[in-house]
């Protein structure tokens, strides 16, 4: 029986991010459906403290006096989508996806809820603010869902406190 993985991410996948998702399904048929928010970086005090947080001083002096155009976070969104889904296809995982404008947790809901999946990823960097206070992605998703949402920190397979 065919299933339908939701994945929301953060960053572009990568092919350490594929072998974990592939981990999830025990030779199953699995699709993995990637949503990747056009807004992933719009929050300036959000990222300024992420930054601080880990020590990235020079980043997030640069994240206050650049603010991308909407051209560019479109094209970044795209570029992310398309490398992640490289990723995915070239780990031999059957993968489509989408960018999502607007909130990502509920860009995340509403793909869940369409496509009838059992399971739903985030896959984020570590963000010691939002982790700490379980306002992730991934704990809000799983308010909303009722479900358990994994979280996996980018590229490390190391799971997140949701």
């Amino acid at each position: 029986m065919e299933e339908t993985i939701v994945v929301l991410a953060e960053v572009p996948l990568t092919a350490a991010d594929a072998t974990h998702l592939s981990s999830l399904v025990d030779g199953g048929d699995s699709t993995y459906t990637v949503v990747i928010p056009e807004d992933r970086h719009t929050n300036v005090l959000g990222e300024f403290l992420h930054h601080l947080s880990l020590l990235e001083f020079s980043e997030a002096v640069q994240g206050l006096s650049h603010r991308p155009t909407e051209e560019e976070v479109r094209i970044s969104a795209d570029q992310a989508l398309q490398g992640s889904l490289e990723a995915l296809i070239g780990a031999g995982l059957r993968a489509d996806g989408f960018t999502a404008r607007g909130n990502a947790v509920e860009a995340m809901v509403n793909a869940v809820r369409e496509r009838g999946a059992h399971q739903a990823v985030v896959i984020t960097r570590p963000h010691a603010v939002a982790d700490t206070l379980h306002r992730d992605w991934a704990n809000r998703a799983q308010e909303k869902l009722g479900v358990p949402v994994l979280h996996l920190y980018a590229g490390s397979g190391f799971i997140g406190d949701s």
